[in-house]
C-alpha cells in the first residue's frame, strides 16, 4: 500500500471532487488530473467545462476512459500529484465497452499499491439507495461496490463526503 493513497467516496454533488483538489493543491510537485468522463452529449460537454474551470494552470489534463491503469504507470514518480476523477465514469466506459472489470480491477489496485507519488482517486458510492430494476444497472452497481471495496482496501486513507463535509473512514497512517 502506498502511503501517498487517498480514496474519496460520495454521492452525487457531495463535494468529492472539490475536496480532493483541494487536498492534491496543497501538495507540491507536478499536478496531473486523469479524466475519465467521455462527453457524449451536450450536459456532459457542460460538466466537464465547468470541472475545467476549477483547474488552474498547475494542472496537466491527460485523459483515461478506459486504460486508466496504463495511463496511471506513466504517470508514476515520486513527485507527482495525481487525481483520478472519477473511478465510476471509469466502471462505466469499461461495462459499455465489454471488458473484463475484474481483470481492470486487480490491474489498478497493482498501480494504486505501487505508486510512488500521492494518488488521489474519487468515486460515486453507489449503494446506498434501493436495488435498481434493470439488470445492467444492477451490474454495474454491483461492480462499483466490488471496486469501491478493493480500492479502500489498498487506499492509504478513506474519506467519505456527504453534504461537503468529509468523514475519515480509515485514517492516513502517521509518519514514524
Amino acid at each position: 500500500m502506498t502511503r501517498n493513497s487517498l480514496f474519496v467516496l460520495g454521492g452525487a454533488r457531495s463535494g468529492k471532487s472539490r475536496y480532493a483538489q483541494a487536498r492534491a493543491e496543497i501538495l507540491a510537485g507536478p499536478h496531473h488530473f486523469v479524466a475519465t468522463a467521455e462527453a457524449f452529449d451536450d450536459e456532459m460537454r457542460t460538466r466537464i467545462a465547468r470541472h475545467q474551470a476549477d483547474r488552474d494552470a498547475r494542472w496537466q489534463t491527460v485523459e483515461a476512459p478506459r486504460d486508466l491503469p496504463g495511463v496511471l504507470a506513466t504517470l508514476n514518480a515520486s513527485n507527482a500529484v495525481v487525481l483520478v476523477d472519477c473511478l465510476t465514469l471509469w466502471l462505466s466506459n469499461l461495462i459499455l465497452a465489454d471488458a473484463d472489470v475484474d481483470r481492470a480491477e486487480v490491474e489498478l489496485c497493482n498501480v494504486i499499491n505501487d505508486f510512488d507519488g500521492c494518488i488521489i482517486l474519487v468515486s460515486n458510492e453507489v449503494g446506498l439507495g434501493i436495488v435498481p430494476a434493470n439488470a445492467l444497472a444492477r451490474r454495474f452497481g454491483d461492480a462499483a461496490g466490488r471496486l469501491n471495496q478493493a480500492v479502500a482496501a489498498v487506499a492509504a486513507e478513506v474519506v467519505l463526503i456527504t453534504a461537503g463535509l468529509p468523514l475519515t473512514l480509515k485514517p492516513a497512517p502517521q509518519p514514524r
